[in-house]
């Protein structure tokens, strides 16, 4: 039974870019939350920030994204660039979390 090992950028694509998609996906979403809803539970500040933090980072995985399929697929990312990425993806979906849980507790009325 031989084992293949796949090339680096074999690795890269079946690694990098559904990763890559994944970030803009949800740093999509998230943009589209603190644009769409006043979340109560953070100052105007702190939400203006956290999208700025979206926006920027959004940018960044796209430039990200370009420069991979611009160079055949085959440039990788330093994780120094992954790390903070993973970190605001993270609050988002806490933040997330919490203004569906604050929209249950606290529904509109009519």
């Amino acid at each position: 039974m031989s084992h293949s090992n796949p090339t680096e950028q074999e690795l890269l694509k079946t690694i990098l870019e559904p990763l890559l998609e994944d970030f803009q996906y949800w740093f999509s979403r998230a943009r589209h939350l603190l644009e769409s809803e006043r979340i109560t539970f953070l100052s105007v500040e702190e939400q203006t920030d956290l999208l700025d933090r979206v926006k920027k980072n959004q940018q960044e995985v796209q430039t990200a994204k370009i420069l991979f399929e611009a160079t055949g697929k085959q440039a990788g990312i330093d994780t120094r660039a992954l790390v903070p990425w993973h970190k605001l993806v993270a609050e988002c979906w806490q933040v997330s979390m919490k203004w569906r849980s604050h929209k249950q507790e606290n529904p509109p009325t009519a």
